[in-house]
């Protein structure tokens, strides 16, 4: 791959941690790590305009090779100019290449060393997803960072089954390079092995040899503790290469990426911000604000003081009324607070590993979510 097109920069480690600040510069410009990306499944960060989305601090956007070979297919999305034209974003965009929506969407799912195969969940059409296609789907989407084809089983399952995926990853994992052809696009590879950590260990050293351009581990917030999810971490971030993206992918509470971050994980993805937003909760620095309860009928105070979003501009007593009137405007608003809050986290967190006060920002955070009484923890819709 040319240098121009995909390079990685690391600038300093924090002094007390492993947290890390780098640059990811792609064709369609550079990304300030650590860094959160929206999820855009279906080439859109449900109901946020791009303006809009830009306003948030985002760099880039996730969106989903399965949901998008279903509807209206990439056949469609490549005659109308590649995603980035089709969905109007000029940032980088990473794809997803449906292992995880194969797991957890499809219908009548087979998955053989060939190919997964299965049932839409939109049509129950029958579909076939090889390596060698989720490369090629990717490639005619024209998106700045692929993943590998990877083979997702929820935890906990039998340590036969999890081994049989995670080598089956690597299998796919080396026809996926082999594929790969474009000069333009980084491809990712997976790191899985659920729970076991010699055998994610393994994977990340076999994926390692085949030289890929950037490392994700995947696999996790399906079914395990915070804790499990913690332990695996521990032990495969501190092992992944130096000079090369580390990503967490699907991890998305607030305690869990800086958690990450201090491992020296550089990106994160997830639909928490936007799909509780939509469900009427706000994530704020005191735990999270549930604006149906009646408590915030007559508050005229913002979601947080000193946010600059747009739903910050009103009370919370409006946006309570947008929600118990169903006015769409509500679910808006409150997607475009959460963005906005997870990206100023991700900039307070930047700037604290550049002076080396990454472990007493992570720690003050942590605090400040511990004493709420409607914590990040409390749930995840």
């Amino acid at each position: 791959m040319p240098e121009s097109c995909f390079v990685f920069q690391l600038h300093h480690v924090d002094a007390r941690t492993q947290a890390r600040r780098s640059t990811l510069q792609t064709p369609h410009g550079a990304v300030q790590m650590p860094a959160f990306l929206p999820v855009g499944t279906r080439g859109t960060v449900k109901g946020i305009e791009l303006s809009l989305l830009q306003a948030t601090g985002t760099q880039m956007i996730l969106a989903n090779a399965y949901h998008l070979m279903l509807r209206p297919g990439v056949e469609v999305v490549a005659a109308l100019g590649g995603l980035h034209r089709f969905c109007g974003w000029g940032g980088p965009i990473l794809t997803d290449s449906g292992g995880f929506q194969i797991y957890s969407l499809a219908q009548m799912t087979q998955i053989t060393e060939e190919a997964a195969r299965f049932r839409s969940h939109i049509d129950g059409r029958a579909w076939e997803l090889s390596p060698e296609a989720a490369v090629r789907i990717q490639e005619s989407l024209g998106s700045d960072i692929a993943m590998v084809l990877d083979h997702v089983v929820g935890l906990p399952s039998p340590p036969e089954v999890v081994k049989e995926a995670a080598y089956r990853t690597l299998r796919w994992a080396q026809r996926c390079k082999q594929t790969a052809r474009r000069a333009d696009q980084a491809l990712f590879a997976i790191v899985q092995g659920g729970l076991d950590i010699a055998l994610r260990l393994e994977c990340l050293a076999r994926l390692v040899e085949m030289d890929f351009a950037g490392y994700a581990i995947g696999g996790l917030s399906v079914g395990e503790t915070p804790e499990q999810m913690q332990q695996v971490l521990q032990a495969v971030v501190p092992a992944m290469p130096t000079d090369k993206p580390r990503y967490l992918m699907g991890v998305g509470r607030p305690e869990d990426i800086l958690d990450a971050i201090a491992l020296g994980v550089d990106m994160f993805d997830c639909v928490l911000p936007t799909r509780n937003g939509r469900n009427g909760w706000a994530f704020t620095d005191r735990g999270v604000i549930r604006i149906r309860n009646h408590q915030y009928e007559r508050d005229d105070r913002p979601l947080q003081e000193g946010c600059g979003c747009p739903a910050c501009q009103r009370s919370r007593g409006y946006l309570r009324h947008l929600f118990l009137s169903g006015e769409m405007l509500g679910p808006v608003l409150l997607s475009l607070h959460n963005i906005w809050y997870y990206q100023r986290l991700m900039a307070e967190a930047r700037q604290a590993i550049e002076e080396d006060r990454f472990e007493e920002f992570r720690l003050a955070k942590q605090q400040l979510w511990k004493k709420s009484t409607n914590p990040h923890t409390e749930k995840n819709f």
